[in-house]
């Protein structure tokens, strides 16, 4: 198969560039769909630019992020792939009338394109998800040198025999069992608002 002119595509290293994303994360964008790409007869990936451009465009339109920065409230990301309790999250957050501002994804890859756009203050995740999983995502996470300070919370049904036997949680991640501890969320939640409002940061 003759290789399509190089104007139309771009290498895994170029994509990532462009979006912003780590190696690991374009690789299973395209494994996932969310890229057009191919490999070289030599092995090497190739992404459609075109493919890129729409992706980043659809990524614009998501949301504001950089005015949800501006407005200075705790960042809150929060992966699970249950609708029932993302509205439970939604609705929930929203009564505590505290500063946060709530994004929503419902798989690990989507978690961490989120965080490649714009990291948040605090990530609460479920482990168990379509595509990559929560134990992926953090450790994909606690792998980048940027986001070693980033806060992470698991709140998940899975016994912890059953989490040692899919490689553990790092030392720093707070775990939780389901159903989702709403009270104990918030007294964290006001917590670490409370550091940064110690640290100068205006909420």
């Amino acid at each position: 198969m003759p290789e399509p002119p190089a104007k139309e595509y771009c290498s895994t290293t170029e994509a990532a560039q462009r979006l912003g994303l780590s190696l690991g994360t374009v690789q299973q964008m395209v494994e996932n769909g969310q890229l057009e790409g191919w490999k070289t007869a030599g092995g090497h990936r190739r992404i459609r630019i075109s493919s890129i451009e729409e992706f980043r465009a659809r990524a614009m339109a998501g949301g504001g992020q950089s005015q949800a920065r501006a407005s200075g409230a705790l960042q809150i990301l929060v992966a699970e792939d249950d609708r029932i309790l993302q509205k439970l999250y939604e609705h929930t957050l929203a009564s505590w009338g505290l500063p946060v501002q709530l994004r929503m994804v419902s798989s690990g890859i989507d978690g961490l394109i989120e965080i490649g756009r714009v990291a948040p203050d605090l990530l609460i995740t479920d482990l168990r998800m379509p595509g990559i999983d929560g134990f992926e995502m953090i450790r994909r996470l606690r792998a980048d040198q940027r986001l070693q300070e980033l806060d992470i919370v698991v709140v998940s049904g899975l016994t912890e025999d059953e989490i040692r036997e899919n490689g553990g949680l790092p030392a720093d991640v707070i775990l939780y069992g389901k159903p989702v501890p709403f009270r104990e969320l918030k007294g964290y939640v006001q917590a670490k608002i409370m550091a940064l409002q110690r640290r100068g940061r205006a909420l």
